[in-house]
């Protein structure tokens, strides 16, 4: 009744005509006029004499709400993995532009959710914080040494690292994005440290010149003599970044864009720093140049500095004490900070996930959906609310009808209430959506689809308990559930009721049934023939296809007794109730059955409110060990965050070793010894010391971009160690060379010289990093709470690694000068030591 056929082609004037035979059903009226049989007069019986012929929606398992105002057609854009996110969404929206114009009149297309806004405001926040930090600190550079041209040498290295980054960027693939700009926002005051250090030493070399050297074998000797150490220093940065590099999973896509940036960042200007650099001083290091003494900034630093380092080398024991003291007091702090795996990153939207026990129906769950989404539209910050339950006719969405996903867009921060921030939002709208029932969840839209493809954790933090048997396993979970609701900090939990699933089983008595010639299939047929229905057929109308489908009326069928109602055909004529045959009876079951690992598992979701997730999981941890004694073939396990946080940890604990190794070998390559290179280690924990303390004045719990700022800090920490041992050097070795080296008095002259005289470019590198990290800190765009976090420890550090190189190092070198001299008493050591200087010297 349903089909089209060929007949091969048929001959007609020179020409070929197939021929088809046609027979697809094309609507109604044709099903209604189908024969289905014939009375003994010849009479035709057609499908319309027996039933009833009507169109009517498939079997509903899902539904959309706008605004709460009622339901419409949503529709969801999959972007190809590796494809370009704001590529591909710009020519979507190109796309629905030119369906629009199409569409019946009184149908209209309204965007729910368009990610590009995020990305925009996001490159839009770095790309502002690059412009600052690198007029700041071409600022630094002007005023520490009052010469235009000078200045100009050490800013040029800016755009042109910062122009080989991209290029590399590029070459490899890397797009710009909040990481990857990062990147090169947090190196912008390292990369020119390098050349300050150069010309500030060339400045003091033209002021120490003598007659009859060329400007050019000034350059060449003043460039000599830091180049070297200085190329160290900066590959000791670039090192440093070892560990983010080892990150794997979601933190390595997180942060492998940062690194590579900042990496590509400081190697272009570790290289500028040795090619360009000498030669751009040799033309433009040239005319008035103000010696150091005249700079008013100068003057006062030294008049600072100088009865600190008169102190220290007065007191070297008390200074290293004190260091050592304050390096101690430093674990308060440190046991205080929370812990989680990613600050927040506002994204603009939010991902409100109610969850409702199995079982509700289609209408139940709109009616739910519907009221949240118009409670949620009525806050003031509300752009629009998507609502979703249950999921459409699509693989990559398997949600049940329990489980709702409301996307909520918000409007800009400018037009939030007064006083209002993200925390206290979500906390009104939790408050506003409370129903008997339903459990809440909130996160974000990107976030909580990473959380789920990684973890299949939609909140926080998600505790699975494998076992065998699904009855025990809902128990467990939801004795889980309890103990965690009383756990402070939790703003939600709820347990996977897999096994509350509702069911009409129909247990076949096959004995029963053999008595009328029947077996179990042919009971099942006639079930799913008058209950669930059957496919006849499929109508063909131009390119679409619709099922024609068999089943009894509604009223038929739509409760339990008419389902044992329901009569089966038997041996000959015989109609047999299905509840003869059958026991029909309401049951619960299994509404789902996940594995993991090959092991049946339920999940218990839960929901922080304004607490750390470290501390958070320590207390519930503790909470579930006491009150809960689990069965033997069953296990506990914490997932969510935690389990990304956990793995961070064990990797960090592996690669960060190997780092520092690897930072002492360059330190030892660079000096030559191991004293000194253990001295600039020394800066490290030191460093950390003012990282520790910005963070718990600030009030952020330390986090994979935490622990990324800390990282970038001991290179930079390195750096700044190695230029104070420079000029710690000089002096000393100076003074050897001129014989002035009898006595710890002498010692402790060479080190007041080399840290006093020397002040101008270790200050200056120092302030040109916090300076360039300084925007960062203050901004409030998209994308900052992340890299606030970043440049945080590394503000808070320097500020101890400076009080380090200008104190704690000084006093550390003198104790060790004092021991050499006072054991390199015979002149051969004497001999070796100036031979060694001569040679470093190029003397």
């Amino acid at each position: 009744h349903n089909v089209d056929i060929g007949a091969r082609v048929l001959e007609m004037g020179g020409r070929e005509y197939m021929i088809r035979g046609l027979g697809y059903l094309q609507g109604i009226e044709d099903i209604e006029n189908v024969a289905v049989g014939a009375t003994p007069n010849g009479t035709p019986i057609r499908v319309a004499d027996v039933a009833t012929v009507q169109l009517g929606p498939a079997p509903r398992r899902g539904a959309a709400d706008l605004d709460g105002k009622g339901e419409v057609v949503a529709g969801i854009v999959v972007m190809r993995f590796g494809a370009d996110a704001l590529g591909t969404i710009e020519a979507v929206k190109e796309r629905l532009v030119e369906i629009e114009k199409g569409l019946p009149a009184g149908v209209r297309l309204r965007v729910a959710y368009d990610r590009s806004d995020l990305i925009h405001r996001a490159i839009h926040t770095l790309r502002e914080k690059l412009i600052e930090e690198s007029l700041i600190v071409a600022l630094v550079a002007l005023v520490f040494l009052l010469h235009a041209r000078s200045a100009l040498v050490a800013i040029v290295t800016l755009p042109l690292g910062i122009m080989m980054s991209f290029i590399v960027m590029r070459f490899i693939g890397v797009n710009a994005n909040i990481m990857s700009l990062g990147g090169i926002a947090i190196a912008i005051g390292a990369m020119v440290d390098a050349a300050i250090v150069m010309v500030e030493n060339m400045h003091k070399h033209l002021e120490r010149a003598e007659g009859g050297k060329s400007h050019w074998d000034i350059v060449m000797e003043s460039a000599k003599q830091v180049g070297p150490p200085l190329f160290f220093s900066l590959l000791i940065i670039t090192f440093s970044f070892l560990p983010v590099f080892s990150l794997e999973q979601q933190e390595g896509r997180l942060f492998k864009p940062l690194a590579y940036t900042k990496t590509f960042a400081m190697a272009g200007a570790a290289l500028l720093s040795i090619t360009l650099v000498p030669v751009l001083m040799g033309y433009l290091v040239r005319g008035n140049i103000r010696p150091e003494n005249k700079n008013p900034i100068n003057r006062g630093l030294m008049w600072l500095y100088r009865p600190v380092i008169d102190f220290v080398v007065k007191r070297p024991w008390a200074v290293v004490a004190g260091a050592v003291l304050v390096l101690a007091v430093t674990v308060v702090p440190w046991r205080r900070l929370g812990s989680e795996f990613m600050p927040p990153l506002q994204e603009g939207s939010i991902l409100f996930m109610p969850t409702t026990v199995p079982g509700v129906s289609i209408a139940q769950a709109i009616e739910i959906m519907a009221y949240q989404d118009s409670v949620l539209a009525a806050f003031p910050e509300v752009e629009v609310v998507l609502g979703k339950a249950g999921r459409a006719e699509t693989a990559t969405d398997p949600a049940p009808l329990d489980m709702w996903e409301t996307t909520i867009t918000l409007k800009p921060k400018d037009e939030w209430r007064p006083g209002v921030s993200y925390e206290q939002l979500v906390a009104e709208m939790d408050r506003a959506v409370q129903l008997p029932g339903v459990t809440n969840a909130w996160t974000m839209p990107i976030k909580g689809r990473i959380d789920m493809l990684a973890t299949g954790i939609r909140t926080s933090v998600g505790i699975k308990i494998f076992g065998p048997d699904l009855d025990v396993l809902q128990a467990l979970g939801v004795q889980v559930e309890r103990i965690i609701q009383g756990v402070p900090g939790t703003r939600s939990a709820f347990a996977e009721r897999g096994v509350s699933g509702y069911y009409v089983d129909i247990d076949i008595d096959r004995a029963e049934a053999a008595r009328y010639g029947l077996n179990v299939g042919d009971v099942h047929s006639a079930i799913m023939a008058t209950v669930g229905g059957l496919t006849a057929a499929v109508t063909v109308e131009g390119r679409e296809r619709y099922a024609v489908n068999v089943r009894y009326p509604r009223e038929l069928r739509d409760d339990v007794q008419k389902l044992r109602e329901v009569t089966i055909p038997a041996m000959g004529d015989a109609q047999i109730p299905l509840g003869q045959l059958a026991s029909v009876e309401v049951r619960q079951g299994a509404m789902a059955v996940k594995t993991e690992n090959a092991f049946p598992v339920t999940t218990v979701f839960v929901d922080i409110g304004e607490r750390d997730v470290g501390s958070y999981v320590q207390e519930a941890q503790r909470a579930v060990n006491e009150q809960l004694m689990l069965p033997s073939g069953y296990t506990l396990v914490w997932s969510g965050q935690y389990e990304f946080m956990q793995r961070v940890v064990q990797k960090l604990k592996v690669v960060v070793p190997v780092t520092l190794a690897i930072i002492f070998m360059l330190l030892y390559f660079s000096f030559g010894g191991v004293t000194e290179s253990l001295i600039v280690m020394l800066a490290l924990p030191f460093a950390l010391v003012g990282g520790v303390w910005f963070l718990w004045l600030l009030d952020y719990n330390t986090s994979v971009a935490v622990w990324v700022g800390f990282i970038a800090l001991a290179g930079v920490a390195a750096e700044t160690g190695v230029v104070m041992l420079i000029y710690l050097d000089e002096a000393f070795h100076g003074r050897q060379l001129r014989g002035e080296m009898r006595d710890r008095s002498d010692v402790a002259a060479a080190v007041r010289e080399g840290a006093l005289e020397r002040l101008r470019p270790k200050i200056m590198t120092v302030t040109a990093i916090m300076a360039g990290l300084a925007p960062i800190l203050w901004s409030r765009g998209t994308g900052a709470d992340v890299m606030k976090r970043i440049a945080a420890p590394m503000v808070g550090g320097m500020v101890t690694a400076t009080v380090l190189t200008l104190v704690v190092i000084p006093a550390i070198y003198l104790l060790w000068r004092n021991w050499q001299v006072a054991h390199a008493a015979t002149p051969a050591v004497e001999d070796v030591i100036r031979d060694e200087v001569a040679t470093i010297s190029g003397d």
